[in-house]
């Protein structure tokens, strides 16, 4: 204890997590002069590491294109543009194979460890910052920050009883976005982008989908509000779910907070298919000899949509055979097929991560080095920003690379 308060230190990391350790050992293995310390408030470090992925960590995506990485950014795209040219997930495969730690890509793209162990991934932080010389601090909460005139920061801090006084020259926050940090950014003079929920599935209580809890459809289209995602949907046991799903709820995220998570919402079972191409599909259906005699409810004209489903979906034709339905029904079904309108009557947790959007505002920070633009010598990584990705290993992308980029200005300045 008391070399952690006697020490004079260079650099701070509040934030014990990805986008804190990579900034620490980025800055130390340039700079090995340097004093960094990195504390935290949890009783250990990494914990989201260890439980992402359902413990196997899913540490980057295969996705090594800038331009088509920040596509996967619901918001900080834009920013992050300019940094996956200097650090993308490329550079996280390299960064953790030179340290004895190989990756795999999975079919859809995500990559974890080949042990299949966030411990693999958390081991290797932890030694690579013990052998940068990083100091770690578990259990000591950031209190409160003030700029000293004369340069650097003083810290207060909480460890386990006690409210000890730190100062350091350099500061990064790298803590995510609780209310204490966003108190504390606020106090150094940023503003903050309120946090509201991102990736969660709809509430939706509708008889075409009463019943169909498991069914999927490879590629839907939805349209809520501004917002088009396209993908895999899932129906569960309260509505929707699945990749478009999350899509929808992330790039909408702060559309349905304001509408308080109800809205219309509509869906193209079909895909990328327009109406009338739709009805021409259901005419020659309906003119084949062979289908003339056939149920429409339980013979799909299209193959991409399950049996089930399609019976529900062509409910209101009633028990009629292809050749006689009319025009006006089969206008109807397809509108039904890439139009269909349903009701958002609230959202759902998502079941692996808990996902906000929101943190201090973009525009405040130079993304070039993550240092804020309203107060020298403070740094930003990670989640603490108003960056958020879908899932598939976007989010932690984003820490790493915000973390080498501070960590490699703290380190070269």
């Amino acid at each position: 204890m008391s070399n952690f308060l006697t020490t004079k230190w260079d650099v701070i990391i509040a934030g014990g997590g990805p986008a804190g350790f990579f900034a620490a050992i980025r800055c130390a293995e340039l700079n090995p002069n340097l004093h960094v310390l990195i504390i935290e408030k949890a009783s250990q470090t990494l914990g989201k590491v260890l439980i992402s992925g359902g413990g196997r960590c899913n540490v980057t995506h295969a996705c090594f294109d800038p331009a088509q990485l920040i596509t996967f950014y619901p918001r900080g795209g834009v920013e992050l543009r300019g940094a996956f040219t200097r650090f993308q997930p490329a550079d996280t495969i390299k960064w953790f194979e030179e340290r004895g730690v190989k990756l795999k890509a999975e079919p859809d793209g995500r990559m974890f460890p080949v042990t299949d162990s966030s411990e693999t991934i958390a081991n290797c932080l932890r030694e690579a910052a013990k052998n940068a010389g990083v100091k770690v601090h578990t259990g000591t909460t950031l209190l409160q920050v003030e700029k000293n005139p004369k340069g650097g920061f003083k810290l207060e801090v909480r460890n386990e009883a006690n409210v000890l006084p730190l100062q350091t020259k350099k500061l990064v926050i790298a803590t995510g976005s609780d209310s204490k940090t966003r108190e504390i950014v606020q106090s150094l003079g940023h503003s903050i982008e309120e946090p509201v929920p991102s990736l969660f599935t709809f509430n939706v209580n509708d008889k075409r989908i009463e019943g169909l809890a498991g069914v999927s459809v490879e590629n839907v289209t939805l349209k809520m509000d501004s917002v088009t995602t396209r993908g895999p949907l899932l129906i569960t046991h309260w509505g929707l779910s699945g990749p478009a799903v999350l899509r929808c709820s992330a790039w909408g995220a702060r559309i349905l907070f304001d509408k308080k998570y109800r809205s219309h919402l509509t869906v193209n079972w079909l895909g990328d298919y327009k109406l009338e191409a739709t009805l021409e599909i259901l005419q020659r259906n309906k003119e084949w000899t062979e289908n003339a005699r056939k149920k429409v409810a339980t013979h799909p004209a299209f193959s991409q949509i399950p049996t089930r489903l399609w019976k529900q979906l062509a409910q209101f034709i009633g028990d009629k055979n292809w050749g006689d339905i009319t025009k006006i029904e089969m206008r109807k079904l397809a509108e039904e097929l890439t139009a269909g309108q349903f009701e958002i009557a609230g959202k759902g947790q998502f079941k692996e991560e808990f996902v906000t959007c929101g943190g201090v505002k973009l525009s405040e920070v130079d993304f070039k080095t993550m240092q804020s633009r309203k107060t020298n010598d403070l740094f930003f990584a990670g989640e603490v920003l108003n960056i958020d990705g879908i899932t598939g290993g976007f989010n932690f992308q984003s820490s790493w690379t915000t973390g080498w980029l501070a960590g490699s200005e703290l380190g070269n300045g």
